[in-house]
């Protein structure tokens, strides 16, 4: 057995599913139990869903596991991704499920693909890989954005990050977030968001501020100033409402 107890339980599941489910074995197969790492399976599932006229399951694959052999980092990230769902999100009750059909984090993982291109001077192939993604799963993350690890992206359509956006670990949103620029300056022009921030379905996060470590953005709030650390904010424009209840609110039970 793998040393690697994320992927030991992911195949403990799917082994299990097949058995309960056989209309699903064929498709359990394919994409977790004939693959001997994590890694693997991940750039299985992920060409699947990015491949077009323009680009075979098979080439992408291919790049795929470029990015994820050049740069080991890309696989540590994706397993403390699956943590946070697992722990965050109480509708995900294995880490198989978020592998295999959340697409929030299958967007996550592609983006962290782009990204190796982009900061490898291949950035035409980054740049055509965040048109896909963003075709393929309604979220439009520029492969020049800095996003960290331990990261939740909770239904995740129509999220958009920009490409000065810094998010550091340990991370949630919900969908229709937006980490964007306000349109009237060039450069450094996105938000950075801190380590263990919450932000709430809806919130539009404008220009170059950041957002402390520990803050929480209410759902549907609009942001253009910076937000202090361990606070939370609501509102258009956001203003200080409330403290959250836990040092970093992004590692809550989210509840849906």
């Amino acid at each position: 057995m793998s040393r690697d107890e994320v992927w030991n339980r992911i195949r403990v599941d799917a082994e299990a599913d097949a058995g309960t489910e056989p209309a699903l074995a064929s498709f359990l197969h394919s994409t977790v139990l004939s693959h001997p790492r994590l890694e693997d399976s991940l750039s299985y599932i992920l060409a699947g869903k990015l491949e077009s006229s323009a680009m075979n399951a098979l080439t992408l694959r291919q790049l795929i596991d470029e990015a994820l052999r050049e740069d080991p980092a890309i696989g540590s990230s994706v397993r403390e991704d699956l943590r946070a769902v697992l722990s965050r999100d109480p509708a995900c009750r294995s880490y198989l499920v978020p592998l295999l059909y959340f697409k929030g984090f299958h967007s996550l993982q592609a983006y962290r693909v782009a990204h190796y291109f982009w900061t490898h001077d291949r950035t035409a192939l980054a740049l055509y890989l965040q048109s896909r993604i963003s075709e393929a799963f309604a979220v439009d993350i520029h492969p020049g954005a800095r996003i960290g690890k331990g990261i939740m992206f909770d239904h995740a359509t129509s999220v958009v990050i920009g490409e000065t956006a810094v998010v550091e670990d340990d991370f949630s949103m919900l969908h229709e977030v937006t980490l964007g620029g306000t349109g009237k300056v060039g450069g450094d022009r996105h938000p950075k968001i801190g380590r263990g921030v919450m932000i709430g379905a809806g919130a539009k996060v404008l220009g170059n501020i950041r957002v402390g470590e520990g803050a929480k953005v209410g759902a549907g709030s609009v942001v253009l100033e910076d937000v202090a650390p361990f606070t939370t904010v609501a509102g258009v424009p956001a203003r200080p409402v409330a403290y959250p209840a836990n040092a970093h609110p992004a590692l809550d039970d989210i509840g849906l």
